[in-house]
């Protein structure tokens, strides 16, 4: 399939907007974080790599965002971090919020963080009764006191009843109501919910207006651990791709590619920085894909230059790349603009756990296809003009000359 036809269009010529604007995005990007590192002593890990704790709490209302803050400043935790959330796809997300707690002290101090975080929300928003609080309650709990208390006087051997119930109690509360319930009538539904069951939990129990959906602990040594790990494999996939493409085509070829795939990932850091997006496992997942994303997209243009210089010898070699990039034009925007429209999608629909990795993939399919041709290619023509490149030039047209030789003696 193609799109355009005779396309002409001199992208040498405009090798310098290219750059220009690459320039621009890796100054405006930069400064960003040194803004956030340098000047709001902040940071652009998540808490993979920085070691602490996350809580995700979500209330029956609008978070109380100012209200949480002074809690915790009060609690002596003033570093912690507050964060809104809304995942599309679960209802009552919008009003999720995730408390995040640094620690730099050791693994031991971890639990303690967690428990901090929790004893500020209830200080805060607990319903000042000694009831447990029916919305924090876990499946083993409530099916205890179920058997205990017998509300539907099961007798002794009643057991399996109460779990079952327990288990449709809970998960009504998780599925239904978004794991807030604001009154006990909204149970009343429930197969197996009777009368008795219902004043049961009315007595037994009390209905805060938040509950505890999740919680995270990383040490600060794995964290540490993970930041250099994700380094030395983003620097592996590097230098793999560097060896590649040096024995395939020439070493020129390779430096270009990596500089451009490295020019992609400063400018994705930076788009995370402008964005207020945290750098966590799955973010190097995305960036080592656009790493392999972008390479690939170079090497059809790469390929393409080789066949041209066999076949338009009398063409100077800026001319020829030229023809090459117009030549896989109608591929690129094929594959580029439906991979481009995939993580839009799953960008804006994916969720909160996908955002970061969705955000990257967006960034980084612009920014790799247009460094494809922007910034790798014409480091292949400066070098060839300036570097003695002509007869490393002639070097890969006759080498290919060779293989297709080989290949029609076959």
């Amino acid at each position: 399939m193609e799109f355009f036809h005779g396309v002409n269009v001199d992208w040498m010529g405009k090798a310098k907007y290219f750059v220009a604007l690459s320039l621009l995005l890796l100054v405006v990007g930069w400064l960003s974080i040194y803004r956030t590192i340098v000047v709001k002593h902040g940071t652009l890990y998540g808490i993979d790599f920085r070691g602490g704790t996350l809580v995700y709490v979500r209330f029956a209302g609008k978070p109380p965002i100012d209200q949480i803050r002074k809690g915790l400043q009060q609690a002596g935790l003033p570093n912690s971090t507050i964060q809104g959330i809304s995942d599309t796809r679960s209802i009552g997300s919008q009003n999720d919020v995730v408390i995040g707690l640094e620690q730099a002290q050791g693994d031991e101090s971890l639990d303690a963080g967690k428990q901090k975080i929790l004893d500020v929300l209830h200080a805060t928003f607990g319903t000042g009764s000694s009831k447990p609080d029916f919305n924090s309650l876990t499946q083993p709990v409530l099916a205890a006191d179920l058997t205990r208390k017998d509300p539907l006087l099961l007798g002794t051997n009643a057991g399996d009843r109460y779990n079952q119930l327990a288990t449709r109690l809970t998960s009504a509360r998780d599925t239904d109501h978004s794991g807030i319930v604001t009154s006990f009538d909204e149970l009343k539904n429930v197969e197996g919910v009777t009368p008795a069951v219902t004043g049961f939990l009315a007595n037994d129990y009390s209905l805060g207006n938040f509950a505890v959906r999740d919680a995270e602990i990383v040490g600060p040594k794995v964290g540490a651990q993970l930041r250099r790990q994700a380094f030395f494999a983003t620097l592996y996939a590097l230098g793999g791709m560097l060896v590649y493409i040096a024995f395939r085509f020439e070493w020129v070829y390779g430096a270009a590619a990596v500089i451009a795939v490295f020019h992609d990932v400063l400018i994705t850091l930076g788009f995370f920085s402008l964005f207020h997006y945290e750098i966590s496992l799955t973010v190097i997942a995305a960036l080592l894909t656009l790493v392999g994303y972008s390479m690939n997209d170079t090497i059809v243009i790469f390929d393409r230059v080789r066949e041209n210089l066999r076949l338009m010898r009398r063409e100077s070699f800026p001319e020829i790349v030229n023809k090459s990039i117009n030549q896989t034009l109608s591929r690129t925007i094929l594959t580029s603009g439906l991979t481009f429209l995939t993580v839009l999608v799953l960008w804006v629909m994916g969720g909160e756990v996908l955002r970061a990795f969705s955000f990257a993939m967006v960034v980084g399919v612009v920014v790799g296809t247009y460094s494809s041709f922007g910034i790798a290619a014409p480091i292949v023509v400066l070098w060839n003009k300036y570097g003695g490149g002509q007869a490393a030039t002639a070097r890969v047209g006759s080498a290919a000359e060779k293989r297709v030789a080989a290949v029609a003696r076959r």
